[in-house]
This record gives C-alpha cells, structure tokens and sequence, in this order.
C-alpha cells in the first residue's frame, strides 16, 4: 500500500508540474511580448541593434517570470483536481483511503518546489538581471554615436528635440547641424550651425556648435530673437542618460545586503527605511505566497469535489480567494512602507492563506459539517425569497 501511495504522489505532482509549465510558459510569453513590443520601439527608434533589443528581453524576463510563478502554480493545482474529479480518478483514490490532508502532500510538495524557484528569481536573478539591464541601458545611453550620429536623418533623441546633421565627416566633424529645442511651452529655441562637435567630459557630452545662429521664439508675444554666435556648447547629457525603464534602485540591492543592513542600503538608494523592509521581506513572501497560490487552488475545489455540476462554481470561489488574500498582501505595505518596525505585517497574508487551506481541508475531510453549512444557507435563501 506504501508503494502504490507513493506512486500516486509522483503521478500528482508529475501532473501539476506538467500543466504548471504550460501555464507559466502561456502566462510568461504573454506579458513578455507585451514589454518586447515597447521596449522594440524604444530601442530600435534610438538607432540600436537588434542584439540590444534582444539582450535588453532577456534580461526583463526574471522579473517577469517571477510575477508570474503564483498564477501559473494556482491555475495548475486547479486544472489538476478539476481533471482528477471529472475522470472520477479523485473519487477512486478516496475511496482506497485517502484522506484530503493526504491527498494534499503531492500539492504541497509541488508549491514548496514553486517556492524554490521563485527564492531563487527573488534573491538572486531578478536583483542581477535588472542590475544588469540598468548598467547596459546606462552604457547604451552614453553611447553618443548610436543616438546622434546619424546623418541625412531627422531624430528625436527626448520629447520636445528634433536634431539632425547633413554630414559626418571621417574626422568626427558635424556638418549642417539643426537642433530645435521645444521642450518649454512658453519659448522654443533653434539652433543652426555650419559646424559642430561632440565633446564627452566628466561632467557629461557637450555638443559644441561653431559659426551658427540661435532663433528663440516667446509664443506669449510672439516675438522672435536672433543671435549669431562663434561657438556654442549645448549640454546633451540629459538627453543621452534619460531613463526609460524607471526601474527601482532598492530592486538592485541583494538581499545579504539588505539582510545585513536595510537602513544603509535605503541611504544609499534615497528610499525610506520602510522600503528597504518591503524590497527584502517581500522577496521572501513571494515564495511563501506560491505555497498559498497552490493549496488555495487544490483545497477549494477538494471541498466540491464530489459536485462535478458545482466544479466550476469552486474555481469561481477559489480564484475569489486568491484575489482575496493578494488584495491583504498589497494593503499590508502601505503600513510598513510608513513604519519600517510593522514588517512582521508582511507575511500576516501569506499565514492567512496557509490558515484558509488548513480550514478547507477541514471542511473536506467534514463533508457532514459542509452538508449542514449547505443546508442552512438553503434554507435562509428560501426563507428570504418567501
């Protein structure tokens, strides 16, 4: 009996690892080309490479990836009983003496292996992969020759910039230089030079333009102002190392330097302490919340799963549940990020949730007291409707 146990528990978790990967490979590949599809008209507009774009995806797809591990360990858990049930298979191994707290061994089992890959996105890919991606995307951004140097073609390097050059030639020299600066509405300003050169110093890239003619215009009295200059420097270092991802410093920190000391990576990053403690901890309730995702996911619909006309109503409360319990998870941080000392508030939802399955495993392996729960609110209704 031993050995047939232990087969059906590899049998399960076969099962919900199998459609676990397909949905996290669905659920992944969806939001992925979404951020491909930006990020494409981002850095191809910029002139980069297609290696870029795809080196820039690929480090995107940790954190997506991670945001998707819990969905996909619920949607697995939920298909598997739902199939188990409807091919009377469920049935049968209950009856051979299975209890539901039994049955849910292979299911946790299954989450804490979810867990383990989302400890490892949280802890060490995601931090990595978007360190990584801030760095290339600073390198590309001072990388004056892919976003100016482009001849013969008007370019808008940030919102409210229109530039452009007629020629390059082999010595650097910029020929023919246009830059129309709109970026603030009461005046625009127009630069126009015969010469010009890109000087990078410390503090930044500097485009120095000689022999040209500025033209600023005041829209509120619509007068024009002239003035011809022997040479000009336009700070470009603004428009070069402007950020486009708008990613989170404290997601760079690892988390043995948070562990070690929060407050001085908040320092560091210029967030608050509260912060610091939602970054590390939420790293770790993360994993806790796919254990949740998955025993929520099998333990509702093992409570309904004799009722194969009600299966779906199950799915409809399970994933009520699950949105139930992310909903606490996201109201808990408001506290923390205000007290840095109410972390512990942080893993009161992903406790609840564990608490809400033990409760409807309960309740499964009660399927009197569940009738009697059943009955009662029959016959409220009826009574109401009378």
């Amino acid at each position: 009996m031993g050995d047939t146990l232990t087969r059906f528990d590899r049998y399960l978790l076969s099962q919900l690892m199998v459609l676990f990967g397909f949905f996290a490979l669905v659920l992944v590949s969806i939001l992925w080309i979404n951020k491909a599809v930006r990020m494409f008209d981002k850095l191809i507009g910029d002139g980069q490479p297609a290696w870029v774009f795809l080196e820039f995806t690929a480090l995107t797809l940790p954190s997506v990836i991670g945001g998707m591990l819990p969905i996909a360990a619920f949607a697995a858990a939920v298909y598997v009983v739902h199939r188990l049930s409807s091919e009377s298979e469920l049935t049968v191994i209950q009856a051979s003496g299975y209890s539901p707290l039994r049955l849910s061994r292979a299911v946790l089992v299954f989450g804490v292996i979810v867990a383990l890959m989302m400890s490892l996105l949280a802890h060490m890919l995601i931090p990595g992969s978007l360190s990584q991606l801030r760095l290339r995307e600073s390198e590309i951004s001072r990388n004056v020759a892919a976003q100016l140097l482009s001849d013969g073609e008007f370019l808008h390097p940030a919102p409210g910039i229109t530039f452009y050059i007629r020629e390059i030639t082999p010595e650097g020299e910029l020929r023919d230089v246009f830059l129309s600066d709109r970026r603030d509405p009461d005046k625009s300003i127009t630069y126009t030079s015969s010469r010009a050169y890109l000087v990078a110093d410390g503090a930044g890239s500097r485009l120095v333009m000689v022999s040209g003619l500025a033209q600023n215009i005041h829209h509120g009295d619509a007068r024009l102002f002239t003035t011809h200059f022997d040479d000009f420097s336009y700070d470009i270092t603004s428009l070069l190392s402007r950020s486009g991802f708008n990613l989170n410093k404290l997601a760079f920190a690892s988390t043995v330097e948070l562990l070690r000391d929060p407050g001085a990576v908040a320092e560091r990053t210029g967030a608050s302490p509260g912060a610091a403690m939602t970054e590390l901890h939420g790293r770790f309730t993360a994993a806790l919340m796919c254990v949740v995702a998955a025993l929520i996911g099998f333990c509702t619909l093992l409570v309904g799963a004799y009722s194969r006309l009600g299966i779906w109503r199950q799915v409809l409360v399970a994933f009520a549940l699950l949105v139930g319990i992310k909903v606490a998870e996201s109201a808990s941080f408001g506290p923390v990020m205000a007290n840095a000392a109410l972390w512990p508030l942080l893993y009161l939802p992903a406790l609840s949730g564990l608490g809400l399955a033990l409760a409807l495993l309960w309740l499964a392996h009660n399927p009197a007291v569940m009738a009697r729960l059943g009955s009662g609110f029959r016959r409220k209704r009826l009574e109401a409707a009378a």
